[in-house]
């Protein structure tokens, strides 16, 4: 009679006989239309993976990470280029590739049992060896106990498991993560990533090649043989980094550590002064950083023991930050000339330091000069107010026109930014309500 232990290994490591090349993605670009041009989300990615590696995908909000996660997976379409999976061209969900979400997208009605039965039953494997296969991943997760139980009963970790679970039934030869711990606390994502690579390392699972995206740049070391950086608006691979590490891995190692820094150094490699200057002339949106962050940030370099200057790896450990947290923060204050950032150090700029000694009015005023001179737009729209007789301008004016060159969504998510900073430095005033700008604060 089997046990459950002997179940995990009998049910879930059914040997494929899969050599060298997993996954082969080539020139894949992902775009859609924008007035008479096409705005891309992926631009000529080329990537392979092979059997026995992790490989992650680090990179910025806008470097097109998931969607490229859900082309591989046949989820959607590349508007050129191709993906193929074990030789075989990928034209939508194939067998043998499983996907683990940043949510936990459970079914709430349904115990732990039946959420990881149901993708057997889709596949229409019968009751009584779903009933099996099900349990094995289970207790190979660590949740034996909790089968009966709903997911409004677990916690987010446990719930996470639910997903790996469900994800690993289904004898995937290669397995896609998208963000799975970002949604939990920093303990409970320790534990289960550990947990997840000693499965990995001891061949417990029956997965062959995993890609794992993250913006968490100590996780993708921690985890991955190799790591490929994607560049934003467009994604293109800008660096692919192997890492030498055997399991386990200590992230206090010098080496481990200087892997980190030169990852953030590519990733905040500085564009040109001009290219700074002109942010969204470049078809980026603006990011919407709060002022309380980037004063916050100021605050915190300006003191001991940072002095105005800091090795970003060291800031965001310290604030417990990650990439699409603290990288905007240093971007805009980098485009207001507050900060620079040159290989993976932040540096506070002579104004800043001036900055952190202020008072709040003072701020604001320094904050508004810096404003007008460095962002363009909330120049335009003091400009435009300035000369309309009424000092009033509609939203739809600006927003308009950086549809030119931008998504709606990221039209909108610029000018939002702008709009609260524009608050902030009493430069202008907006109505949310009437969506119109003004020079004078008014109810309509």
């Amino acid at each position: 009679m089997l046990t459950t232990k002997t179940m995990s290994a009998e049910l879930l490591k059914t040997p494929r006989h899969v050599e060298g090349e997993i996954l082969s993605i080539k020139d894949v670009s992902r775009g859609f239309d924008k007035t008479q041009e096409e705005l891309l989300v992926l631009d000529g990615v080329n990537l392979t993976l092979h059997e026995g590696e992790i490989v992650g995908m680090l990179g910025r909000s806008g470097s097109g990470k998931s969607t490229l996660l859900r082309i591989i997976a046949g989820l959607i379409e590349p508007t050129s280029g191709a993906v193929s999976y074990l030789g075989k061209p990928v034209d939508g969900p194939a067998d043998g590739i499983a996907m683990v979400f940043q949510t936990f997208a459970l079914f709430p009605w349904l115990t732990v049992l039946q959420n990881v039965e149901a993708g057997l039953e889709a596949l229409g494997v019968g009751a009584q060896k779903r009933r099996e296969r099900a349990l094995a991943a289970i207790d190979l997760i660590g949740l034996d106990g909790f089968e009966n139980a709903y997911p409004r009963e677990l916690s987010g970790g446990m719930r996470q498991r639910v997903g790996f679970a469900r994800a690993l039934v289904v004898d995937p030869t290669l397995l896609l993560m998208d963000e799975p711990f970002s949604a939990l606390d920093v303990l409970t994502a320790e534990n289960l990533r550990t947990d997840l690579l000693d499965l990995w390392t001891q061949g417990k699972m029956p997965i062959k090649s995993v890609m794992i995206v993250t913006h968490n740049i100590e996780e993708a070391v921690f985890m991955c043989d190799r790591i490929v950086v994607l560049s934003s608006n467009p994604g293109r691979v800008i660096a692919e980094i192997e890492v030498p590490f055997a399991h386990p891995r200590n992230r206090l190692d010098p080496a481990f550590r200087r892997l980190v820094d030169e990852i953030y150094a590519k990733m905040t490699a500085r564009q040109s002064d001009e290219a700074t200057r002109k942010g969204i002339e470049l078809g980026s949106p603006l990011p919407q950083v709060s002022t309380n962050l980037m004063a916050g940030l100021i605050e915190t370099l300006a003191a001991a023991p940072y002095d105005g200057r800091a090795d970003m790896p060291e800031i965001a450990r310290t604030l417990q930050l990650e990439v699409d947290d603290l990288f905007p923060v240093a971007e805009v204050l980098q485009l207001l000339a507050f900060a620079d950032v040159r290989e993976g150090d932040i540096f506070l700029t002579p104004p800043a330091r001036v900055f952190a000694e202020l008072d709040t009015q003072e701020r604001k005023m320094m904050f508004a000069d810096h404003l007008l001179r460095h962002v363009p737009l909330a120049a335009r729209i003091k400009k435009v107010l300035n000369e309309r007789p009424g000092h009033r301008a509609p939203r739809v004016r600006f927003e308009q026109e950086l549809e030119d060159f931008l998504s709606d969504s990221g039209a909108k998510e610029t000018l939002d930014a702008v709009i609260n900073w524009g608050r902030y430095g009493e430069i202008f005033s907006y109505n949310d309500k009437t969506e119109l700008f003004s020079l004078e604060d008014v109810e309509s």
